[in-house]
């Protein structure tokens, strides 16, 4: 599945403002859509707010100032999107004393279903996340990328319209940050998720994304956008083909613009 060269946006953010109470100003004229279906990357230096857009889009926190509007017709009503978002921190932070199922089990048991009802909704999630015969592992048992993919299965048992990833692979080594990114790619393009993916990789951004928003440095907004014009689904193959590499050097000049203009 390709995204739509049409598809509507789902969320659209413009003219946000989010300051801090220490003074520091985390975004200001942040204006940016976010269409369905499409994997969104935000790009940027670290400081430069992209989490903090993240939580904005996730309704975690508030903006001061400017519009976060939800498209009526992508779904349920608008003051129900945050019920259909699923966020998956830079962190596991599964709870040590769980297992894989139990932690996966959480957003569920928080909703009010049983165990026993969950047990095929759970064990689908992790299935899907290559994690099948460790429903009863705990955290202390997991590797690193083994526990990334117990936090993505809790995101994604809940079946969310829209899936928010904040720099999820950054402390992972790279053979198992490139799985999971092929991983990812292969769940986004068999559910139709619309992914927001903050990441300061140009690489990453470039493999994963259909569209690249780069930030500026604090306070964040979007520099420029660039369109990843290779269709899915991409393969390991991808990341020696002269697109990939043309697309990051493109991209990467774009960054330094950002920042240049910014300094």
């Amino acid at each position: 599945m390709t995204e739509p060269a049409a598809a509507r946006s789902v969320i659209s953010l413009a003219g946000i403002r989010k300051a801090f109470a220490n003074g520091v100003v985390a975004l200001d004229g942040l204006d940016l859509n976010v269409r369905e279906g499409e994997f969104l990357s935000l790009l940027g230096p670290s400081g430069c707010g992209k989490s903090t857009a993240l939580r904005l889009i996730a309704g975690l926190m508030q903006a001061d100032s400017g519009r976060l509007l939800v498209t009526p017709s992508a779904g349920p009503p608008a003051e129900a999107w945050h019920h259909d978002v699923a966020y998956v921190f830079q962190e596991p932070t599964l709870m040590p004393w769980a297992s894989a199922f139990d932690n996966v089990w959480l957003p569920l048991r928080l909703a009010g279903i049983s165990r026993a009802d969950a047990r095929q909704q759970v064990c689908e999630a992790l299935s899907g996340v290559g994690l099948d015969g460790f429903e009863a592992a705990y955290p202390r048992q997991l590797s690193g990328g083994m526990k990334m993919r117990v936090s993505i299965a809790r995101a994604l048992v809940t079946r969310p319209r829209l899936l928010l990833m904040d720099e999820p692979f950054a402390a992972l080594d790279e053979i198992t940050r490139f799985k999971l990114n092929d991983d990812l790619l292969r769940l986004q393009q068999e559910h139709g998720w619309t992914v927001v993916f903050v990441t300061h990789s140009v690489f990453e951004s470039v493999y994963l994304a259909s569209r690249i928003a780069v930030m500026t440095p604090r306070p964040g907004r979007i520099a420029e956008e660039i369109a990843v014009d290779v269709p899915y689904p991409r393969t390991e193959a991808f990341r020696t083909d002269p697109r990939y590499a043309a697309t990051c050097q493109a991209t990467s000049a774009i960054l330094h613009r950002a920042m240049g203009a910014a300094a």
